[in-house]
């Protein structure tokens, strides 16, 4: 579990999140308007009508703190008139689909990689004092578009400190693996196919990491309180077998092996062997530090972190930490979902 850090550096501070009507950008801005004394939290996304929804679960005090801004990241103007005044910004916009990233390639491109660079160069132009960027697990060793793209997003945030030259403006990326009961994550799909009798698995094999919303929001947060410019920062979480995850969720129904997909890995990786050389360990995380000659020059905020070993690396099959049953059980009773309490009701002791 990570632990929410003091949040005193946000006080009177203006906080924007691209991506802000998504699952993390709605449970990051809940946060920040109940737990910090920030001025302003300012929701930047494509969507108006998710916008008018997100505004209407809010108190009419936390109201008058919110703004909203209609945009897209690949509008370069738009996001540097939205980041005039604000100090910092949490990158949460990408699309996202595996298999949509396959077939619409160049629209993947415009929003995950030339989005980031519109990012990078609105926050330098007004002088944004930190940038956290969400990454995925997909980005380590990718082996699809979408992981492709997010790559290079992280590349391109890590190089971006050396852009800013002498301006105030850092930039560090939070990477971590799938959220419980996210949109289009596999624990909602299970609830809804377990009426049909029969689950597909992709392979009996396969595992996954596992983090919550909070988890991650604590984790950005945390990150752009203590990032000190170029680092990758990445949990250590949970990893649980697909097929144990249907077993759990539906133990009368059959599991159907239908294949793994195209773009999809059997295990998933967040530090690939070539990074652990670079990587040092903390009680609850890991730091990627950056391959360049200015890094040298900084001492890294956090005490006690130590070198990986040689040949480590963090992927979901060699993790040490995995969830049991009753820990998974509590997890999906805990989602906000009506499927998951429906489920929740029918489970004795859960």
């Amino acid at each position: 579990m990570i632990n929410l850090g003091s949040l005193e550096f946000l006080e009177g501070k203006r906080v924007l999140i691209t991506g802000g009507t998504g699952s993390l950008g709605r449970q990051l801005t809940k946060i920040l308007l109940a737990q910090t004394t920030s001025s302003t939290v300012i929701v930047y996304s494509r969507d108006e009508f998710k916008q008018f929804q997100m505004e209407q679960g809010f108190t009419p005090d936390q109201r008058e703190r919110m703004r909203f801004f209609l945009g897209d990241v690949r509008d370069g103007a738009r996001l540097k008139r939205a980041m005039e005044r604000v100090d910092y910004v949490i990158h949460a916009a990408a699309l996202k689909q595996v298999p949509a990233a396959e077939y619409n390639p160049f629209e993947f491109i415009k929003t995950n990689v030339l989005g980031a660079e519109n990012v990078i160069n609105a926050a330098i132009d007004n002088n944004v004092k930190h940038v956290v960027a969400l990454s995925t697990d997909k980005a380590a060793n990718p082996i699809n578009l979408y992981g492709a793209t997010k790559l290079c997003s992280d590349k391109l945030f890590v190089s971006g400190n050396s852009y800013s030259g002498e301006r105030l403006t850092r930039f560090s990326v939070v990477r971590y693996g799938n959220v419980v009961g996210s949109r289009g994550s596999v624990v909602p799909f299970f609830l809804a196919k377990r009426k049909e009798g029969v689950l597909p698995i992709t392979d009996p094999r396969m595992t996954r990491f596992w983090i919550t919303l909070e988890q991650g929001a604590a984790l950005v947060l945390n990150a752009l309180r203590a990032m000190n410019g170029g680092e990758i920062w990445v949990p250590r979480i949970p990893s649980m077998k697909i097929s144990d995850l249907a077993r759990l969720i539906a133990p009368e129904c059959k599991q159907q092996t239908i294949g793994i997909r195209p773009g999809e890995k059997l295990h998933e990786i967040m530090i690939s062997i070539d990074d652990g050389r670079q990587t040092l360990a903390y009680k609850d995380h890991f730091v990627i530090q950056p391959s360049f000659p200015w890094w040298d020059s900084h001492v890294h905020p956090q005490k006690g972190g130590k070198p990986c070993p040689d040949g480590f690396y963090y992927g979901s099959d060699n993790n040490t930490i995995w969830l049991d049953d009753k820990a998974t059980c509590r997890l999906i009773a805990g989602l906000d979902l009506p499927e998951a309490r429906e489920w929740a009701g029918e489970r004795v002791g859960v």
